[in-house]
């Protein structure tokens, strides 16, 4: 009579799982929990790298939550990313027209031709200060995960 053995998420590992990234007072980010499972490749990108990281050794059937790091997460905040953009630069680079208050989440073309966004800080007669982190920058986060199956 052989024993079943014991399946561990590893690195290429076809998961079904569920998943919820929340902030630390329970404000869901994203969860699958109530809808249908996720299948993912592991290693592909298909999750940011850490939370792959983070799903490495569980067993198939486990269900834990885990606190993450900024670095973790969704990285620390860096100073070097709020910074003012003119408001004749801002008008040159929206539709015509557009209006621009604090709290905006702007998008922008980089030269790259790449996108990226800033939310506005606060504005003045010339210019906007610009917030360039992530929203969620600096937080700590819950990552809670349910493997149901891994192949």
């Amino acid at each position: 009579m052989s024993e079943k053995s014991i399946l561990v998420v590893n690195n290429g590992a076809y998961l079904t799982l569920h998943y919820r990234l929340a902030t630390l007072d329970g404000e869901d980010i994203i969860s699958t929990f109530h809808e249908s499972p996720a299948t993912l490749l592991l290693g592909q990108g298909q999750l940011a790298p850490n939370l792959e990281q983070a799903l490495l050794g569980l067993e198939e059937g486990s269900h834990t939550t885990q606190e993450l790091t900024p670095e973790q997460a969704f990285g620390v905040r860096n100073p070097d990313l709020i910074q003012r953009v003119s408001l004749k630069t801002l008008r040159e680079n929206s539709a015509f027209g557009e209006q621009f208050k604090v709290g905006d989440l702007i998008d922008f073309s980089a030269p790259s031709g790449g996108k990226f966004a800033g939310v506005i800080q606060e504005l003045d007669e010339d210019s906007a200060l610009f917030d360039f982190n992530h929203p969620l920058a600096g937080q700590r986060m819950l990552f809670e995960v349910k493997i149901i199956g891994i192949l």
